[in-house]
């Protein structure tokens, strides 16, 4: 495992990878992988300024900005990678993939193996992400997601529970999502109308709950008014 196994990964995942050249020479998300080893390992000799440098300079080089002290498994998938931020406390797994956009702040958070996180995601807070989780763009996690789960929303929420032999972090899927908000909108009209129907029983208040009796020519008379 190392750089060589990063990017043959980033080539079998992105379709537009032709090679593992391609990959080497011209993917941003590969670069900040090479400058962030070395950043971690000045990081982890206590050589803090050199690791800041360094991470500063792959910051401007790619637009990735990952924290000397951040820990990263094996075959990380960073797929364009402008905007993404990993604090201090990052710890990531082994074969994720992130998109651009992805904010990993606050103070300590985990993610699992196999673990994919949608475009402009924001995780924040001490969080831990299980293993074989998808993570739709744009939601915000505030709180731990459970493995094999699929969670969306601002805040996020699970919404789908899947077996162990899903792995989001290949099948690179970030539309096969439910849509809360049209769920939870239909639920309440649903709601709704039950509540309309048991309120005005069995006729509608804008129908006659009397039919009019036949007459020649004379209008009907209103059973309840008195004669």
């Amino acid at each position: 495992m190392g750089l060589w196994a990063d990017a043959k990964n980033i080539r079998d995942k992105d379709p537009a990878a032709r090679n593992v050249a391609e990959v080497i020479i011209l993917y941003p998300g590969f670069h900040v992988l090479v400058t962030h080893k070395i950043a971690h390992f000045l990081y982890c000799h206590k050589c803090f300024f050199l690791a800041r440098l360094i991470s500063q300079l792959a910051r401007h080089l790619t637009g990735i900005e990952i924290h000397p002290g951040a820990k990263i498994g094996n075959r990380l998938f960073i797929d364009h990678g402008m905007g993404i931020v990993f604090g201090e406390t990052t710890e990531i797994g082994d074969n994720c993939t992130i998109y651009h956009g992805v904010t990993l702040g606050g103070t300590g958070k985990d993610s699992g193996n196999n673990v994919l996180i949608g475009a402009g995601t924001k995780v924040l807070g001490p969080v831990y992400i299980g293993d074989n989780v998808r993570v739709g763009a744009g939601s915000v996690v505030l709180k731990n997601l459970p493995a094999n789960t699929t969670a969306v929303g601002v805040p996020a929420e699970v919404v789908r529970v899947r077996g162990s032999q899903s792995c989001p972090a290949d099948d690179l899927d970030q539309q096969a999502l439910p849509d809360v908000l049209s769920n939870r909108i239909s639920a309440l009209e649903a709601r709704l109308s039950r509540m309309e129907a048991a309120m005005q029983g069995e006729y509608p208040p804008d129908k006659p709950r009397f039919a009019a009796p036949e007459t020649d020519g004379v209008p009907p008379q209103d059973p309840h008014t008195e004669e």
